[in-house]
């Protein structure tokens, strides 16, 4: 495969948080001239076959991808499987564990809310979910709509996080039994957005060391909130740990998202991209 791509390989149809459906997906990833791309739902696998038979009509290169729960030291991350087989028994136990811990969350999410004085939560985001899986984004994109606030950003830090009334713990299956989850599927692990969460850059890279450590692969060195600088870095870390690089613009398709699917910056060094490894 060549080594210069426009890929994305990082993106949620309605089978998890997102709005549309895979093929919308799809269609929209072919319309932004994709060369390689991923749907990984969160936790589930399920809208992969619709993707499939829609990649095949548009002659577009489709990653079979999957983005899991787990802990990190305690703290709650996001592992990237690319390259699954979705059959494989160990990884779907996997999943299966974590929609029943999905569902166990969303159940206390509603509650709290309900004792914040908001009523029917849970019934008004599963209407957003349209019957799959419910997510905390479903209730953040309800939140909006209802008028309690302006933006995710504010829903989170008002509502969902913390000893907020719909700040849920769930936990995850360590870091190390996710990655395994997923190379037991021929796939490869990548940790998701390492930027975005809580950690100063120590711990970020204290975090792909373990990661490295647990023979995981690599991680998104490209975002489609990147800076410059996170990029650079990221990249140094790459060679650091001899790592392998994707890139992925976590598309939902939310009209309050302002994401574009392959709106990315390149990959510093493609020698190192994932797709030279699929």
């Amino acid at each position: 495969m060549n080594s210069i791509m426009k890929a994305d390989l990082h993106n949620h149809s309605y089978y998890s948080d997102g709005l549309l459906s895979p093929s919308e997906v799809v269609k929209l990833a072919n319309k932004s001239r994709c060369d390689i791309f991923a749907l990984t739902d969160h936790d589930t696998t399920d809208g992969i076959a619709e993707a499939r038979l829609e990649s095949d009509k548009l002659g577009l290169n489709l990653i079979n991808g999957v983005e899991i729960s787990a802990f990190w030291r305690n703290m709650a991350i996001h592992i990237v499987g690319l390259g699954i087989d979705v059959g494989n028994d160990m990884l779907q136990t996997g999943l299966e564990f974590n929609k029943i811990l999905r569902k166990e969350r969303a159940e206390k999410i509603a509650l709290g809310l309900r004792r914040s004085g908001i009523k029917d939560a849970l019934e008004k985001a599963q209407n957003l979910s349209g019957g799959h899986m419910l997510t905390r984004t479903h209730f953040a994109q309800m939140l909006i709509q209802e008028g309690y606030c302006k933006d995710m950003q504010s829903v989170f830090r008002k509502y969902m996080t913390g000893k907020k009334p719909g700040g849920v713990r769930v936990e995850w299956r360590n870091f190390d039994e996710v990655i395994n989850w997923i190379q037991s599927a021929g796939g490869r692990a990548f940790i998701a957005h390492p930027f975005r969460y809580r950690m100063t850059h120590t711990k970020i890279k204290n975090m792909i060391k373990d990661f490295k450590d647990s023979s995981g692969d690599g991680f998104e060195v490209v975002n489609a909130n990147s800076s410059k600088e996170e990029i650079s870095i990221g990249n140094q870390w790459l060679e650091d740990y001899d790592l392998l690089a994707s890139c992925g613009s976590d598309f939902h398709g939310w009209p309050n998202q302002r994401v574009q699917i392959g709106n990315l910056s390149e990959i510093p060094n493609p020698k190192r991209a994932i797709w030279s490894y699929l």
